[in-house]
């Protein structure tokens, strides 16, 4: 009898040691990011969205104006382009998932694109002399726009990276927002380039122009994005969910294609990155804005250092507005929100106080455009963390309906549609530019005249603000259909914790089975 009730005693020990050990392995139950990881994460998110800033803000600008490409033909180059991207961002995205290294199936990319992209961004912001007839011009564009895309079809991991270095929901979602709070001083540097694209031509004697601005700090773009990928190779660790890496073994192309696209919010969320990506036009546009409706680029920077002061606050906010709402609503808010008050702007008009060559009116202007573009602005951190938390929620679905976490595959489909709507927006606004009738004209030192055409200047500023506004109603709408929010959400989180907890028993069971069989072979 003794010896039943000590042998009972002992199983349930063994038991309680069990259930130790799988609350331990339980997701929301430890931490697993180390300081030094987090740093590493945040500094290479620092990098990238410096490059990204400068690329997607200028690289209109300078093609049209320096290259001499009409905007017609930029704006086809890049809708062609993206089309290849299609099936670029496909493969790449099968390539990743099932890509198994020593350092991760994500990391290694970080180190292998980098001399990719880096040389086409080169090649973006340079106009090599020998490039002297149109279509010349276009070879080149089109070679260093291709590079480009399939230069970043695989650093791209990194947005995704943040997803599996944690299965924690709630250290996930924390980094989520530190990563887009530390993306805010990422635009900082790239601010700055009107300032010196005005002011060093006049301190130089235009020993050194417009065009060498940009060339310039295409380089520090370049070297500071790779050495910050370069650090968080070697810092940041992969940590896969339970039994997922063993799952995309068993699962074929073909399948993971199925999965992919049966997986509703994903085909929700890739409409969503469609409307956000579109609202880029504005961003894209903004140098001819400051350039020929406000009379100079530098402007910008003045105006940027106020429009980005409300960003600081948004981030913190936005995860308390995501448990408050959920993220979906939040969401909805937010794109409405953005949405009326680019419209509003639009009605205001660029120059209310008067023409901006007036001294006085100048002040006015650029304390009502700024006043504007800040409201316009308060709701992009909070769709950013929004969109990121969203992301998550896909791949929680995926896993939890099909038991499959392709990331990899849903991230680069993501970052197609949101290249579709690049593509869309830069061939819409290059029509636009040309259908206005703008040339670039330039002085004797090639840096660019101003436009004062009436008709020119309206176009500028219907893509500054009708667009985006448009873009903006639209991300708000689609997230109406997005069924991962409230207690379906809860639900799933609480199965995917409890097969997770099943696997770990399943685990622990499979490994004490090798001894037991061991110790029966010995008797």
């Amino acid at each position: 009898m003794a010896e039943s009730t000590v042998a009972v005693e002992q199983e349930e020990q063994l038991e309680n040691e069990v259930d130790k050990e799988i609350e331990k392995a339980s997701a929301q139950n430890r931490r697993y990011l180390r300081t030094r990881e987090i740093f590493a994460f945040l500094l290479t998110a620092f990098g990238q969205k410096n490059l990204t800033q400068f690329v997607n803000a200028t690289r209109q600008f300078f093609m049209i104006s320096f290259l001499g490409l009409s905007g017609s033909a930029y704006g086809t180059i890049i809708f062609i382009e993206t089309l290849y991207d299609a099936l670029d961002d496909s493969l790449s995205g099968l390539i990743i998932d099932r890509t198994r290294t020593r350092w991760g199936k994500m990391r290694p990319y970080l180190l292998l694109s980098t001399p990719v992209w880096a040389i086409a961004i080169m090649m973006l912001f340079t106009t090599p002399s020998f490039l002297e007839s149109n279509t010349q011009k276009i070879i080149w564009a089109v070679i260093a726009i291709f590079a480009h895309n399939l230069g970043m079809s695989y650093f791209g991991v990194f947005n995704i990276l943040l997803y599996d270095v944690t299965p924690n929901i709630n250290e996930r979602n924390n980094l989520i927002a530190s990563q887009k709070f530390m993306e805010l001083l990422g635009v900082w540097i790239p601010s700055l380039l009107p300032f010196f694209v005005d002011l060093l031509p006049q301190i130089t004697d235009n020993s050194v122009g417009m065009q060498d601005v940009y060339t310039g700090f295409a380089a520090i773009m370049v070297v500071i994005s790779a050495a910050t990928a370069i650090y968080g190779f070697f810092v940041i660790r992969e940590r896969v969910p339970l039994a997922s890496r063993e799952q995309m073994k068993e699962v074929s192309i073909w399948q993971s294609i199925k999965i992919a696209f049966k997986n509703r919010p994903m085909l929700v969320l890739q409409l969503n990155y469609f409307f956000n990506g579109f609202k880029s036009v504005g961003s894209s546009s903004e140098s001819f804005f400051w350039q020929h409706n406000a009379g100079k680029l530098s402007y910008s920077t003045i105006a940027g250092l106020f429009t980005g002061i409300p960003n600081y606050f948004m981030v913190p906010l936005a995860p308390k507005l995501i448990r408050k709402f959920g993220a979906r609503n939040t969401g909805i808010m937010a794109g409405i929100f953005g949405g009326v008050a680019y419209t509003i702007l639009f009605f205001i008009g660029y120059k209310p106080f008067g023409e901006w060559d007036s001294g006085e009116h100048i002040v006015l202007n650029l304390v009502a455009i700024t006043l504007m573009l800040t409201i316009c602005g308060l709701p992009n951190q909070i769709i950013n963390v929004v969109s990121a938390v969203l992301q998550g929620d896909v791949y929680d679905y995926g896993e939890w309906k099909y038991g499959v976490r392709n990331e990899a595959l849903i991230a680069t489909v993501s970052g197609y549609f949101q290249k579709l709507a690049n593509a869309v927006t830069g061939l819409l606004s290059g029509l636009v530019i040309t259908w206005v009738g703008y040339t670039a004209h330039k002085d004797v030192f090639g840096n660019v005249v101003r436009e004062t055409d009436s008709d020119v200047l309206r176009g500028f500023w219907i893509l500054f603000c009708l667009l985006p506004a448009f873009a903006r109603f639209m991300y708000g709408v689609s997230l109406i259909f997005f069924n991962v929010h409230g207690k379906f959400k809860v639900q799933m989180l609480e199965d995917l914790e409890q097969r997770r907890r099943e696997k770990v028993e399943s685990m622990n069971e499979e490994s004490a089975q090798p001894s037991e069989n061991s110790g029966s072979a010995d008797e």
